[in-house]
């Protein structure tokens, strides 16, 4: 069997709701699955001494361009939240919650809260928010704010983000596919091209 793709993202991210618009279908087109990781940047930015672009002078100005830029490029739905960015917690620990159960309802729960922060400009921080997506895609609602709230819930999220650093990653998005990674929603033409003929 094919190795999947790793694909590790902040949900606060608009990189990362880019390349999460966009991998299922590359993935499919050679025939691998992908797996949907979502971590917490600010841990990662800890380590590395980074902070979101749009609070760093002079590179904000740029990033605001740049990611309404690209969402026409991709032809992506796209509005700059109100807030952003946002603490991620409660939406990524509700994905790892959903995938230990059902890892084809947990992609719908985490492509609906990316869309509903990245177009509807709701505040998925809000653990109520996250419930109420949650149950656009038929998970019960009081069910999942009850698993927010237990600890091995939250553990499993600062595991998987400790995970992800030991693998070196260290943005959103960020891809390994057969120990290769590829970071940002602009080498997703390279990533194809791994795929494609087997690495380079």
């Amino acid at each position: 069997m094919t190795a999947p793709i790793d694909f590790y993202f902040d949900f606060s991210s608009p990189y990362g709701y880019f390349g999460s618009c966009r991998i299922e279908a590359l993935a499919a087109k050679y025939d691998r699955e992908v797996v949907w990781r979502p971590i917490l940047l600010g841990a990662v930015f800890k380590l590395t001494g980074g902070q979101p672009l749009p609070t760093i002078p002079l590179k904000s100005d740029y990033a605001h361009r740049d990611i309404l830029r690209c969402a026409r490029y991709y032809g992506i739905p796209f509005r700059i939240p109100s807030r952003f960015p946002v603490a991620t917690q409660a939406p990524a620990r509700a994905i790892y919650w959903v995938w230990d159960r059902d890892p084809p309802r947990a992609k719908a729960l985490a492509a609906a809260l990316l869309r509903a922060y990245f177009v509807d400009d709701r505040d998925i921080s809000s653990p109520e928010v996250t419930a109420e997506t949650a149950a656009t895609v038929g998970i019960e609602r009081e069910a999942l704010l009850a698993a927010l709230q237990e600890p091995a819930v939250k553990e499993r999220l600062r595991t998987e983000t400790d995970a992800a650093i030991a693998r070196g990653v260290f943005g959103s998005p960020f891809f390994i596919v057969d120990d290769e990674p590829f970071w940002g929603a602009d080498r997703m033409d390279q990533l194809e091209h791994w795929l494609k003929t087997g690495g380079w």
